[in-house]
């Protein structure tokens, strides 16, 4: 499955990052904004924006039913969290799998798993197995790394 839009749910320096990876390897990107962000230099590259509350983070960034909410009405059919947020949150990657969105995670295959990366796991989203061999959504997440350099 190669991966055609994808939600960046996650705000400044992190979401521009991210919307540069995606165009460079060809995806389309969609930045989930609050109303603070609306006119961020993340929401003017990317293909587009859509608002999923106000500033206050715990009513936007950390709203999953919005993020999915933005992720299926938009078409995506995966969501990076960047970093920090919901990255490592299982409950987000759960919701994710329940709604086959993708959830690309950014595991680096050097680093162990830390306890967030292992509620994830646990899930059955995609991210490394315990083995430290990749799946997809790693794979995804390893080449958007190299694209934004």
């Amino acid at each position: 499955m190669s991966l055609k839009r994808v939600l960046v749910a996650n705000r400044g320096e992190i979401a521009v990052r991210i919307v540069r990876a995606c165009h460079a390897l060809g995806i389309e990107a969609v930045v989930a904004v609050s109303d603070a962000d609306r006119d961020s230099l993340a929401a003017r590259m990317a293909d587009r924006a859509v608002c999923i509350g106000p500033a206050r983070s715990a009513l936007s960034y950390l709203n999953v039913p919005a993020l999915i909410t933005a992720a299926r009405g938009t078409g995506c059919d995966a969501v990076h969290p960047g970093y920090g947020f919901l990255s490592e949150r299982a409950v987000f990657a759960q919701a994710c799998a329940d709604n086959d969105l993708v959830f690309i995670d950014d595991i680096r295959p050097h680093r162990p798993l830390i306890r967030g990366d292992q509620g994830v796991h646990r899930t059955g989203s995609p991210c490394n197995t315990e083995n430290g061999q990749q799946t997809r959504s790693t794979r995804t997440g390893a080449r958007m790394r190299r694209a934004a350099r």
